[in-house]
This record gives C-alpha cells, sequence and structure tokens, in this order.
C-alpha cells in the first residue's frame, strides 16, 4: 500500500464512462451513438437498437437505420418517433433515414444543460471513488499496516489525483460544450 497505482483504474473508469455517456448529445454532426441504444419492443423483449440493425452515417446531417429483420422496420420506427430525440424517421419500408435538423439555440443551451448534469454526476463519482480510498488508507493505518506519515503521504497523493482528474472532466466538458456550440 505504498502507492495507490491499484485505485488508478477506478479512476479512469469514471472518465470512460463519462465519455461513453457524453457521445450520446447531439451535436451538429449524425454519429450511430445517438441512436443505438434507443430500445425497440422486439421478439416479445426490449433491445437496444444497435442488436437489431445496421446504422450508418449516410452524410454529414443523416443516419441510415437497416434492420437486418424487415419485419421489425415497423417496431422500430415507433421506437425512434417515440424517443427524446425529436426526430421523424423517414421509412421506406427497407430502410429508415434520420435526417437530423440544425440545432436550434434553444436546443443548443438544453445539451448543454445536460452535459452540465454528466459533468457533475462524473465529479460525484470522482468524489466517491475518492472516500473510499481515504477510508482504505485510514484502516491500514489504524491497523498500522502503514504509519502515520505515510497515511498523509498518501492522502496528499490522492488529493494531487483527484484534482487531476476533475481537470480531465473540465476539458472534456469544455471540448463537448465547443462541439455543441458550433453551427
Amino acid at each position: 500500500m505504498d502507492n495507490l497505482n491499484i485505485y488508478k483504474e477506478d479512476f479512469e473508469k469514471v472518465i470512460d464512462h463519462l465519455k461513453n455517456d457524453i457521445t450520446s448529445l447531439r451535436t451538429g454532426r449524425a454519429t450511430p451513438a445517438l441512436v443505438e441504444d434507443i430500445t425497440v419492443e422486439a421478439y416479445g423483449s426490449k433491445q437496444a437498437l444497435k442488436t437489431l440493425a445496421t446504422i450508418n452515417v449516410q452524410d454529414a446531417k443523416t443516419l441510415a437505420i437497416d434492420p437486418w429483420d424487415k419485419s421489425l422496420i415497423q417496431a422500430i420506427d415507433n421506437a425512434l418517433r417515440n424517443s427524446q430525440l425529436g426526430i421523424n424517421p423517414v421509412n421506406d419500408g427497407r430502410l429508415i433515414r434520420l435526417p437530423l435538423p440544425d440545432l436550434t439555440q434553444e436546443r443548443r443551451q438544453e445539451l448543454i444543460k445536460v452535459l452540465h448534469q454528466k459533468l457533475e454526476t462524473a465529479r460525484i463519482s470522482i468524489r466517491k471513488v475518492r472516500e473510499e480510498i481515504r477510508d482504505s488508507i485510514d484502516k491500514k493505518e489504524k491497523n498500522k499496516e502503514i504509519s502515520e506519515d505515510e497515511k498523509y503521504k498518501l492522502q496528499d497523493e490522492l488529493e494531487k489525483w483527484v484534482k487531476d482528474y476533475n481537470e480531465k472532466i473540465k476539458v472534456i466538458g469544455e471540448e463537448k460544450e465547443k462541439e455543441i456550440n458550433t453551427i
């Protein structure tokens, strides 16, 4: 326990989750991440769209969804219409096209609010990881596995990590906000 590297993975998981989570926030460009996790009622259960169809970027503003089983096209169409995307799918019976409208300033502000909520959730997760590690350090000192000096040294190192990871979250947020505001 003379170094905290065994906990680094916990911090990295928070960052990875955040990056994955914000890919679904729509910017001006079409991306499969926008729709791949929409749940579709298929074969008597709810399934993610990505397990039922190929999702391609046709051009910068259009997604094409090609169901592997064409009998599911109506269920996929309904799921897309009922999603929170606010996009009307164009269904030709074989393929569904999703033309993405330009973002309004109002919609950009909504997306930025959602982004800030996701960033705050990530910061909270970082704090939870920090508390778990602090408890572990305190326990080890209490059990005489490490000295008081080592405890303070580890806590200082931990605070540096927390500061670094919070900075990473801030940078990720700033980049995504810039992406959302780019017209």
